[in-house]
């Protein structure tokens, strides 16, 4: 009897370990924390289709098709690589403080196990979605010229070259995260590096046909409001999904994103105003994008007062280096990635090292004006880092890429359109034929040159 006893006892501790084991897995898992991690990817994915369209209004019609295109073909290029190796070389086990290994490698060994508080699956998707709109920013810099298979080059050696490796450094236990860089949720990695990569391919590349002697006015502003509303509205979840937890912190991210956003736009619109002597719609817009910028580094560490300093500083910083900056050094970043995401991602960082304050965030420090020095020389280190490493790697890139192929449009591509002698399609072929054919056979470039010139602007 004693050993049916000892028997029947060793079968029940048998049957329960294994459901102790999954509850105490299931238990790392909060629910609450996934749902809005997953909501926040959706969203940071969004605001790449945002970019799209607010890139996409402010270019010429002709070639309206074939910037959209290009962050379209990012998302469709990037999820790949980041499947393939990328996530592995951002977040794989720490190689000497510059790159992941290769544990990751088509994403085995990421599942649904925890972390942190969500499946690795959801944290690998939410990282993905800030891989796709990086890239998708440095094409506001080549649009109307680039060829579109070396851009398709580009991207599969940027982010190979450039984003894993600094994600790594930043977010993925690399040097600069070791030295205590603070990055909440991208002004190095995302903003400071895509935007000095825009202006170096601007400047290898070359201006656009015309430019400085013929109109490039945008072709549709409604378009590119639409596309910074998406970016606005995306943006809350690219800064407070940044908190990997549906926390105190990601509520703070939320309210000084928007704060720093509505001062962006009030300051770009009133100098704008002294400037120019007009308050534009494309001038509030951008402003507002401008402080969605310089808050994302900022986002998880400051307070709203900060937030709307960081704002109201922006919106003149990055007005100026449109407005005047760029006429005065004549270089072509046709839709200003430099301008807004190169400036306004530089004073954001910089500004974290100014206002950050543990207060806010107990896993953060405190930045200069809480007494800590320190952090403001740690913050430039870390913007200088990624100016040199993206500036120079871009370069390379491109030069590399210039051997196999060209890099730019033939002229009279150019000259006629990208939508047209690229795409084979224009974007306005129903209003254009009163209500004719959606589609339009194109034979030949020289058939379409008519047309195609008498739309361009």
């Amino acid at each position: 009897m004693t050993r049916l006893k000892t028997l029947l006892l060793s079968m029940l501790v048998l049957l329960i370990l294994p459901s102790i084991a999954w509850a105490d897995e299931a238990a790392a898992i909060d629910t609450g924390d996934t749902t809005f991690i997953i909501i926040c990817a959706a969203l940071v994915m969004i605001m790449t289709p945002g970019l799209a369209l607010f890139y996409g209004g402010m270019v010429r019609r002709k070639n309206v098709l074939s910037t959209i295109m290009l962050s379209f073909i990012t998302i469709c290029v990037v999820s790949i690589i980041w499947a393939l190796y990328g996530y592995s070389l951002a977040f794989g086990t720490d190689i000497k403080s510059i790159v992941g290994g290769l544990e990751y490698v088509g994403l085995q060994g990421v599942g649904q196990e925890p972390s942190g508080t969500i499946p690795h699956f959801i944290f690998m998707a939410f990282q993905m979605m800030f891989a796709l709109i990086t890239v998708a920013i440095i094409s506001g810099s080549i649009a109307e010229r680039m060829k579109f298979p070396a851009f398709i080059a580009f991207i599969v050696l940027w982010v190979t070259i450039v984003y894993s490796p600094l994600c790594h450094w930043v977010w993925g236990g690399g040097w600069l995260m070791e030295l205590g860089a603070l990055d909440f949720a991208g002004g190095t990695v995302v903003h400071i590096s895509s935007g000095v990569a825009g202006l170096v391919a601007a400047m290898v590349i070359g201006k656009r046909k015309g430019y400085g002697s013929e109109p490039m006015v945008p072709h549709n502003l409604p378009m590119t409001i639409l596309g910074a509303a998406l970016l606005w509205f995306g943006w809350f979840g690219f800064n407070a999904g940044s908190a990997l937890a549906a926390d105190g912190i990601a509520a703070s991210a939320f309210a000084v994103t928007h704060i720093a956003a509505a001062a962006g736009g009030l300051s770009w619109v009133l100098a704008e105003w002294a400037h120019h002597g007009k308050p534009t719609a494309l001038g509030c817009v951008s402003g507002a994008v401008a402080g969605l910028v310089a808050i994302t580094p900022a986002a998880g560490f400051v307070a709203p007062m900060p937030a709307i300093i960081m704002g109201l500083v922006v919106g003149p910083l990055c007005y100026f280096a449109v407005a005047v900056i760029k006429s005065k050094f004549g270089y072509d970043d046709s839709l200003d990635a430099f301008g807004i995401h190169g400036i306004g991602g530089t004073w954001g960082a910089i500004a974290t090292g100014l206002f950050a304050s543990t207060a806010v965030n107990e896993g953060g420090a405190n930045g200069l004006f809480y007494g800590n020095a320190a952090q403001l020389s740690t913050q430039l280190i870390g913007v200088v880092a990624t100016i040199i490493f993206a500036g120079l790697a871009t370069f390379i890139i491109l030069k590399v890429i210039s051997i196999f192929t060209d890099l730019r449009v033939s002229a009279d591509d150019e000259v006629i359109g990208l939508d047209v002698t690229v795409h084979g399609e224009n974007a306005y072929a129903y209003a254009d034929s009163f209500g004719g054919s959606l589609t339009r056979e194109v034979k030949s470039p020289s058939a379409a040159a008519g047309s195609a010139l008498k739309q361009s602007y």
